[in-house]
């Protein structure tokens, strides 16, 4: 074989090479598409007290494996516990104003009575007047004087109910738990207990402390993440071109080698799907639209992402954030199985290396 037919078999053996591992890509990714753009991602929820205050005391550190109801920190809780005996008392006067409120309608209606017994006796005097004057027996001015008295007694009788009601509106219901002026004064006593108990900061779930900022005299604002607990649960994002997404549906097997764990393969399943990326978010804000403009030939694919869980437990915990390469299986031929177990158990060896 001469030197020009040497070199005319490479470049033919080198042409069938590279189309069949274009053809292999091609049948790759629609079939068993991997992608290195996976993340270990954790809820990661912001720990902050719901009122402010002094802290008194801290029960974790960094890094510290808490249960759902644990003790975080706790406020100095002095400040609280006076504004609590404040409410108390304060509820306390009300009871005793309304008790004032009793004696006092209790009293106006003594009166009423008097002035009503008052009313009917000087009716009875500005009749018989009345009769008198008619026989010439009293003057004018008795008569008119009579009927002044009278009239003025009904006038005493009309301003004590006035008393009387102004007195059962300010007393309000005799049943404390319907009671306005009461209710407000316990709002304010169950709010202040409410502050107190929120002086200790608990868990809300299992997780672990992180990015601690706290240490006793440190003033906590309300609302202010003070650290951050990350949930124990594993979701593992992974990115892929959406057309490589065209077979793949929930409970899809995949595998996942992770960055920190060369060379072991985890056996995982697919079990959602997002809905869309954030560039598919249409903004409402009175605006036109702007196009999106390239002037590539051929743009970039787009990703969507789909989220992955192992099949079981890792060997040891991993920190959010952890990179992952996650294999997914969309074809259940022995043929496809094989050359995707050979690509993902490759990558997984690779990650020795870089």
């Amino acid at each position: 074989m001469t030197a020009e037919q040497k070199f005319a078999h490479w470049v033919r053996a080198t042409i069938a090479f590279f189309l069949l591992l274009f053809l292999y890509f091609i049948f790759a990714d629609l079939w068993i598409p991997l992608t290195p753009d996976s993340t270990v991602m954790r809820v990661v929820t912001p720990v902050s007290a719901r009122v402010s205050g002094y802290v008194s005391s801290v029960y974790v550190h960094n890094n510290s494996q808490v249960k759902k109801g644990d003790l975080l920190f706790e406020l100095d809780p002095t400040p609280f516990i006076n504004k609590v005996q404040a409410a108390q008392i304060a509820l306390e006067q009300a009871r005793l104003a309304n008790q004032q409120l009793d004696a006092q309608i209790a009293a106006a209606r003594a009166n009423l009575k008097t002035a009503q017994i008052t009313t009917r006796n000087d009716r009875v005097t500005f009749d018989r007047y009345q009769r008198l004057s008619a026989m010439q027996n009293v003057s004018q001015q008795e008569l008119d004087q009579v009927r002044t008295a009278w009239q003025s007694s009904e006038q005493t009788v009309s301003s004590l109910n006035a008393t009387i009601d102004n007195l059962l509106i300010q007393r309000g219901e005799r049943d404390e738990k319907r009671n306005v002026t009461l209710q407000k004064y316990r709002n304010a006593l169950e709010e202040a207990q409410l502050n107190l108990a929120w002086t200790k900061v608990y868990a809300q779930t299992d997780g672990t402390v992180s990015n601690l900022q706290l240490s006793s005299g440190f003033y906590a604002l309300s609302g202010s993440a003070a650290l951050a607990l990350v949930n124990n649960q594993t979701d593992i994002v992974a990115d892929f071109r959406e057309k490589s997404l065209r077979h793949t549906r929930e409970g899809t097997d995949a595998s996942v080698v992770f960055d920190a764990l060369p060379g072991k393969v985890f056996h995982a399943h697919v079990v959602s799907s997002d809905a869309g990326i954030l560039a598919g978010q249409q903004a409402v804000n009175g605006q036109l639209s702007q196009p999106e403009s390239s002037s590539r030939w051929v743009r970039d694919a787009q990703r969507m992402r789909i989220h992955v869980t192992l099949d079981d437990p890792l060997p040891q915990h991993l920190p959010t954030g952890a990179r992952a390469t996650v294999q997914l299986y969309n074809s259940e031929g022995m043929l496809a199985r094989f050359f995707s177990g050979v690509q993902i158990h490759l990558v997984s060896w690779l990650h020795y290396v870089y």
